[in-house]
């Protein structure tokens, strides 16, 4: 399984972005995949999931409000819409589809201006 990531960028405190998520090469059409983040220093964070039949099933508290992650579920794009980003927003932000095993994307730099 080939996992894709795209859309990250530099913003001003306040600005918007959507990162868009791409699973290919898996047997089965419906994965469940979310989103991680992480800054530097700090732990890897989760920040969103969706099932494999396209249901929310996690949203950080930190990003409650401002993030939405949609789509997903039988073989569509997973895509992680950010609005009102704040400076500590910014991350290396990590796509995953589980399959038989978890597959990472290479992960896409997300860079909030105060």
């Amino acid at each position: 399984v080939h996992v894709e990531e795209s859309g990250g960028g530099l913003v001003q405190a306040g600005g918007s972005l959507r990162l868009s998520c791409v699973a290919s090469g898996a047997t089965f059409r419906s994965l469940t995949m979310g989103w991680f983040r992480q800054a530097p220093g700090k732990e890897r964070e989760r920040v969103g999931t969706i099932s494999w039949s396209g249901e929310l099933t996690y949203l950080a508290d930190s990003v409650k409000g401002r993030f939405i992650v949609s789509g997903g579920g039988a073989g569509s794009p997973l895509y992680l819409h950010m609005n009102n980003l704040k400076p500590e927003d910014s991350a290396v932000y990590y796509c995953y589809a589980d399959s038989d095993r978890r597959y990472w994307g290479q992960g896409t730099q997300v860079t909030v201006s105060s």
